[in-house]
Order: structure tokens, then C-alpha cells, then sequence
């Protein structure tokens, strides 16, 4: 029987393992590990580092076509179909991927973890990044081998098989999912869970590899649509207006409020030890808004709910896309196309969240349960 997903797991995992045989060895590669013990007689490689179990962890969940680049191969198979596009991938299962939108920002979460390492050993709080993808088992061998290529620390995969992985996000304690397929990441969107569609840029900007850099948009993204919703229906001298009469009512949370509230807590812990200036995360929010007639209420919502970001650039409705050139971020989130557009013509690479009155998908179940997005 031809195996035709794989979810490889550890024991506190709450979903179901299909694997083939050719994988159960006594020191698989890395890229995999055991559900709960190995075989009688075989010892676990001591050259893996722990993982975070995931209740403490951060997860990051990326899909095969955000971490690597694999255009020729996806065209294979929409033109001739999934059997040639297997047997592509097994001819070539040697050759790595070359790196996608995703992998800058996957090596800086691992530069990350590699810090909180060395100043919290036992700690588990740490990014934890699961490979996330719909393609077929036979095509694992050949990732697995791209990420070991590339020296990639990725432990956890889930390979459906054709089918949509976003059922098992939640199984995962996903708290950001990030793909090239726009409808998985809507259908995460409608369950509850951070996520974007990474694009990639249009030219190449050299990012840092010692500090992580996450930028994110404010109304849509950190916050509600609310003020669209306002401007939109009443244009923006009311939404000013009402900006000002509201300034000291937090705006609601949007969908990635979580995340960001999911770097806080480890910016601390380098804060906790004198780090604050050497803290290897940095997040910025860029905005539109404008910050003598809207900012304050940015701020005060951040600070109401016990966050902040390390720089906020308030542009008036100028392009966002020559700061970020400036920032150089690993990601940068956004509600709108043309802003996504313009961050990519810069060179950055840019996320859209498909979250807000333009986009079919209005709340996250966060959001209308008035709960932390932490998971």
C-alpha cells in the first residue's frame, strides 16, 4: 500500500503517524525523530539538539514552496500531473532546493534560538519550525536533504499528501503559518491562526544574520479593520475625528497580535540579562497612519495590552516600501497588495494577511472570542 502522507511526530503530539518502513531506522536523518522511544536497541542521536515541546514553544509552521523555491517543479506538476512530478522529485532528490521567500527569516529565527541556547540551556521557550506542506512522502527525502544541505534545524514535518495540511495546524500549536498558497492561509485565517502568504522579492536585499527583524503593518495586521471600516464609509476627516475622540480605547486585536506578543516574551529574556541593546529580535511597526492625528491610539493600544515594538514609523499615507528598505526586514506584514507590491519592488520580502473589510475572511476566532492570540 503506497504511503501517500506522512505526519511524523513526538509523543505529545495529539494526531495520527503514517510513515513508510524505509524511514523507521535507529538514527534517522535530521529533518525527523522518533514517535516517543526508538526501537528496542537503538539509541536516539545524541547530535540533535532538544526541541521545545511545543506548548512552550513558538511554532512556526512554513510550507516546502515558502522555504524553498520550487517553481520548475510546481509547473511539472500542474502540466503533467502529480505521477511525473513524484518521479521529477525522485530523480533529482539529490540536487537541494534553492532557498525561497521563507528561508532568510527561517535562519534567523534558528540565529535566534541559538542565543537563547547559550543564555537559557534548559529553557524551552524557543522557535520551534515545523514543515508544513501538502506534498507526497516520496518528496520528503528530497527536502530532508535540502534542509540538511543548508544546515537547517527543522525536527517536526507534516507531509499530507495532496491533502490540506490546515486541519493539523492546531494539532501543532501553531502560532504563525506562512505559505505561497493564498487559499491555505485564508483557511488558516478561518481558523483562528496568524498566517500570511510570503512573497518573494523582485530584487535582492541583504538581510542580518545575527539579528531577527519583523515588521509589521498596524490596522488589519496588530489591529482590527476598524479604522478602514471608518474610513471607507465615512472618509478620512471622520476617521480623524474619531481617532482622536477614541484615543484612549484600545483598538481590538487583529491576527497577528499573538506573534508579536510571542516575540515580546523572548525579547525579555534577553532584556532579564542586560541584553536590551545586543536583543537579537527587533520589531518595527509600520503604518500608514499618520502620527499627529492617529498614532497615539496605535501606541496606547500596544501599551494597553503590555506590548511594544521597537521602533514605529508612522508615514502619513506615504510608500512603505522605501523604509523598508531601510529596516531590511526578514518579513514584513500587510494587509493591502499594493503595499505588499511596494515592499517587494524594494527588495523586502513582504507577506499579505488576507484579514479586514477588503478581504473575504473579516475575524479570527481570537477575535470574536475576545482571547489572547497565543497559539
Amino acid at each position: 500500500m503506497p504511503v501517500t502522507g506522512l505526519h511524523l511526530f513526538r509523543r505529545w503530539d495529539a494526531a495520527a503517524l503514517s510513515f513508510s518502513e524505509s524511514f523507521q531506522r535507529c538514527h534517522p536523518p535530521r529533518g525527523l525523530s522518533w514517535l516517543g522511544d526508538p526501537p528496542r536497541g537503538c539509541l536516539p542521536d545524541s547530535s540533535l539538539c532538544p526541541q521545545p515541546k511545543p506548548e512552550n514553544a513558538i511554532t512556526i509552521a512554513v510550507s516546502s514552496r515558502a522555504l524553498f523555491r520550487m517553481e520548475e517543479e510546481q509547473k511539472i506538476y500542474t502540466e503533467q500531473g502529480v505521477e511525473a512530478y513524484v518521479k521529477y522529485q525522485l530523480d533529482h532528490e539529490n540536487e537541494p532546493f534553492l532557498p525561497g521567500a521563507a528561508f532568510p527569516f527561517v535562519k534567523a529565527l534558528e540565529a535566534v534560538n541559538a542565543q537563547l541556547r547559550e543564555l537559557y540551556p534548559d529553557s524551552e521557550e524557543l522557535f520551534d519550525i515545523v514543515l508544513m506542506t501538502n506534498n507526497h512522502a516520496q518528496v520528503g527525502v528530497r527536502l530532508i536533504n535540502s534542509i540538511n544541505h543548508y544546515d537547517l534545524f527543522i525536527e517536526r514535518f507534516c507531509m499530507t499528501g495532496g491533502n490540506s495540511p490546515i486541519c493539523y495546524l492546531k494539532a501543532y500549536h501553531t502560532n504563525l503559518y506562512l505559505s505561497s498558497d493564498a487559499e491555505k492561509v485564508s483557511g488558516a485565517i478561518e481558523e483562528g491562526i496568524a498566517a500570511a502568504t510570503i512573497f518573494s522579492p523582485s530584487r535582492d536585499l541583504e538581510v542580518s544574520e545575527k539579528q531577527l527583524r519583523v515588521a509589521f503593518d498596524g490596522g488589519a495586521v496588530l489591529f482590527s479593520d476598524e479604522s478602514e471600516q471608518i474610513v471607507k464609509a465615512h472618509g478620512l476627516d471622520m476617521f480623524f475625528e474619531h481617532e482622536k475622540a477614541h484615543e484612549n480605547k484600545p483598538l481590538a486585536q487583529g491576527p497577528l497580535k499573538g506573534f508579536l506578543e510571542a516575540l515580546g516574551k523572548l525579547q525579555k529574556k534577553f532584556y532579564s540579562k542586560g541584553l536590551r541593546l545586543e536583543c537579537p529580535i527587533r520589531t518595527y511597526l509600520v503604518t500608514a497612519r499618520s502620527a499627529a492625528s492617529s498614532g497615539a491610539r496605535a501606541l496606547k493600544t500596544l501599551r494597553s495590552w503590555g506590548l511594544e515594538t521597537d521602533e514605529a514609523l508612522f508615514l502619513a499615507g506615504a510608500p512603505k516600501g522605501p523604509l523598508l528598505r531601510k529596516i531590511r526586514p526578514h518579513i514584513f506584514f500587510d494587509d493591502q497588495m499594493f503595499h505588499v507590491e511596494g515592499a517587494q519592488e524594494m527588495g523586502a520580502v513582504a507577506a499579505h494577511v488576507p484579514y479586514g473589510m477588503a478581504q473575504k475572511h473579516k475575524r479570527p476566532a481570537q477575535e470574536k472570542q475576545q482571547t489572547p492570540n497565543s497559539k
